[in-house]
């Protein structure tokens, strides 16, 4: 049986009483999930939704989402995921993109949803607590389909700006949870936690799709709070939590009380999204007597690449060493492999490599070079085989886990009226790891608020994509070619973005 629902229903048809899922006081068991999956793929099928067929999925991390994710699946559909804060527009350009045929929205995030369906014509369904539909025949089985089938879409921007749908294929992300499952060691009994957005790479296929493949429960929290996650982790006996720095720091700071004594039962953390801290790591297990072992992978690698060894202190300032099955090489510019120690871009390859972008050949064929991903990623491996991250070489923002690309933003900045010039860096951030900032030259006589600006941006981007931080110049630094040069910008130069206390009197909403 291949099919991304298939291990859930194995493990249904085993151990239907077993916990799948926790989530606000209310358990789903694997027999319970089975019979609501089934019934929503009834419902999707009986709707006119077949095999590859695209749908589209928003909603948070609710027991509902995992039901309408598996559901399509098991009528064989491709599942694209989307962030519930996603504009109209954002929206729009996904569907127009993947030609999806049906939009699945969360019942509190549906406005964006329906400006995006309504203007195409397209049918939305309102994803309400239990997932239930029209009364229909359930699906018997899941859709046997082959390996290399695309599975999901998910959307991301790339150097041009524009949002492209990577292809994970069923083989993708199987490989990602057996690899993990196995090198973790865990068994069904684990009782894993997250507060991560499913429609996220890590989320999704870290965490989900490992936890329903190994029989495992997952507690889910929908909107993360520090205090309400330490009370999951102690009330649900976690065994295995995952989340991004900016969580385990809020976690850290958290009143109450929590300490090792409250958590017996937590054995490991695992970190990504972001570098971690040392102190971070150290305070974290002063206080909870957890380790956090931080690893590292993209939407293309199906989330995952690296990850400390497990049983051993992690080496601080390092990602881990490639997981079995996964390969790393570090680059120069022509393409030669370099020697450990010297810095380069990393190039990856392994089972949990995407099929390539949706519809987007040349840009696969950038991306894909004889079956090595290059990550755009700048970074080095030590003789011991542990891999650390120098830079981002596409410029890419991690703000508090959530990926920003400048170009997606300074193409929305570009169409107001008043700006003439701008260029969008990470700044960094003591709370989000870092900042969103914009630096920004104005037409002659122009003088809008940051807030205005902000006000503006936020109707076209969804929130955590917007411009906190604002410095305003004369000129943007170019070179030669006109092209604006971003690491010639002295941030730190700037009022706004360097000094704290500027910051909050500024320019920080």
């Amino acid at each position: 049986m291949v099919n991304v629902a298939g291990p859930m229903w194995k493990n249904a048809l085993d151990r239907p009483e077993a916990i799948a899922i926790r989530a606000q006081g209310e358990e789903w068991s694997y027999g319970r999930l089975k019979d609501s999956v089934a019934a929503f793929a009834g419902a999707l099928r009986a709707a006119g939704i077949d095999s590859r067929d695209r749908v589209l999925l928003v909603a948070p991390s609710v027991p509902e989402f995992v039901v309408a994710y598996l559901g399509a699946h098991l009528v064989g559909a491709i599942v694209i995921t989307m962030n519930t804060m996603a504009t109209g527009a954002e929206i729009g350009y996904v569907l127009d993109d993947s030609t999806a045929r049906l939009v699945i929205a969360w019942h509190e995030a549906t406005t964006s949803a329906e400006t995006a369906t309504r203007e195409r014509g397209l049918p939305l369904w309102v994803l309400e607590p239990g997932a239930q539909r029209d009364r229909t025949e359930p699906l018997s089985e899941p859709v046997d389909l082959a390996p290399d089938d695309v599975a999901v879409l998910l959307y991301t921007s790339g150097t041009t700006g524009k949002p492209k749908g990577v292809e994970l294929t069923i083989a993708n992300l199987h490989a990602a949870s057996t690899i993990l499952i196995d090198y973790l060691g865990v068994t069904s009994e684990e009782r894993m936690g997250t507060a991560l957005p499913l429609f996220h790479v890590f989320g999704q296929s870290v965490v989900m799709n490992t936890a329903l493949h190994l029989g495992a429960s997952l507690s889910l929290l929908s909107r993360f709070d520090p205090g309400r996650m330490l009370e999951m982790v102690r009330a649900d006996e976690i065994t295995l939590m995952s989340g991004v720095p900016t969580m385990w720091n809020a976690m850290l700071h958290a009143g109450g009380d929590f300490g090792p004594e409250q958590f017996g039962s937590l054995r490991m953390a695992s970190s990504g999204g972001a570098s971690l801290p040392g102190e971070v790591i150290r305070a974290f297990r002063a206080r909870f007597g957890c380790e956090i072992m931080e690893g590292y992978g993209l939407t293309e690698s199906s989330g995952i690449a690296t990850f400390n060894p497990v049983g051993k202190d992690p080496r601080v300032g390092s990602v881990g060493r490639p997981l079995p099955g996964m390969r790393i090489e570090v680059r120069d510019a022509s393409g030669s492999v370099l020697a450990p120690g010297e810095v380069g871009e990393l190039y990856l390859s392994g089972p949990t490599i995407m099929r390539g972008y949706w519809n987007r050949p040349e840009a696969t064929a950038s991306d894909l070079r004889d079956g090595w991903l290059a990550t755009g990623d700048l970074g080095k491996v030590d003789d011991d085989g542990y891999v650390y991250i120098i830079d981002r070489a596409k410029d890419m923002i991690i703000r508090g886990g959530y990926n920003v690309y400048p170009r997606e933003v300074e193409e929305v900045l570009y169409g107001h009226p008043d700006i003439v010039e701008a260029a969008v860096i990470g700044v960094p951030d003591e709370h989000y790891g870092e900042e969103v900032a914009a630096v920004i030259a104005l037409a002659p006589g122009a003088e809008p608020t940051p807030d205005e600006l902000r006000s503006w941006a936020k109707e076209q981007l969804s929130a955590y994509k917007v411009p906190h931080l604002f410095a305003f110049v004369d000129q943007l630094p170019k070179g030669a070619t006109g092209k604006i040069l971003k690491r010639a910008i002295d941030w730190k130069s700037l009022p706004g973005l360097n000094d704290p206390a500027d910051r909050g009197a500024v320019a920080r909403r």
